[in-house]
């Protein structure tokens, strides 16, 4: 009997959504447990008492934090439709972008959670990060995704911009990503939306805009 997959996750989340486009994309059946991040579960908190976060894959009774360590997770469990290319350079070319989207993608939520002088740093930043991608991101431009023709663990980890990035500007009230000044980054995020097992997965974005237009108040208001 195989063992059962569970996913607490929290839907507003993009670290939540990386999780279930892997699932999704290799077909793995799963029972997905929503949290109310104010008031977590006691299972959540067993399952990942160092960072009381989602999102947590629980396979059998073994759970897994970290999306991007659960994305791995998922690939080395279920190599069929691999995300991960088979060349070990290429490989590695992945996970650096992996790396970089986690690294650097951060400083898109400090726009929402910043104002004034703060905030203009932070959009600055999130313009380089986003020029620095279009400039040197693997296979843009050539082909429909990070690592070619098929969506992988680099596209996954960017997930956030093709989606999240828009909400944020809406949030805000700003513009950073211009199709016409990143033009490979634009295509990238359409081609993405428009998959399958992505498209059926996102958050309703009206839904999104209230959610994060509260955060961002009541972030501002405790400051």
């Amino acid at each position: 009997m195989a063992e059962v997959i569970k996913l607490h996750g929290a839907w507003p989340s993009p670290f939540s959504c990386r999780v279930i486009w892997a699932l999704k994309l290799k077909g793995i059946p799963y029972d997905y447990i929503e949290e109310d991040l104010l008031n977590k579960s006691p299972e959540l908190l067993k399952y990942n008492p160092v960072h009381k976060k989602i999102p947590v894959l629980v396979h059998g009774e073994r759970p897994i934090c970290e999306s991007m360590i659960i994305v791995e997770y998922i690939e080395e469990t279920w190599p069929e439709k691999p995300l991960l290319p088979a060349d070990p350079y290429d490989r590695a070319i992945a996970r650096f972008w992996v790396k970089f989207a986690d690294d650097k993608g951060s400083v898109i939520w400090m726009v929402i959670r910043t104002t004034g002088e703060e905030q203009e740093k932070f959009k600055k930043e999130s313009l380089e990060m986003l020029k620095t991608i279009e400039k040197h991101a693997g296979s843009l431009g050539k082909k429909k995704f990070f690592g070619g023709d098929n969506i992988g663990i680099a596209d996954i980890a960017f997930g956030v911009i093709a989606y999240w990035f828009g909400v944020m500007e809406d949030v805000v009230g700003v513009k950073l990503f211009e199709a016409q000044v990143f033009p490979r980054l634009h295509a990238w995020t359409e081609n993405f939306k428009q998959v399958p097992a992505i498209k059926e997965s996102l958050p309703d974005r009206d839904k999104l805009v209230v959610v994060y237009k509260q955060m961002r108040e009541n972030l501002l208001a405790s400051a």
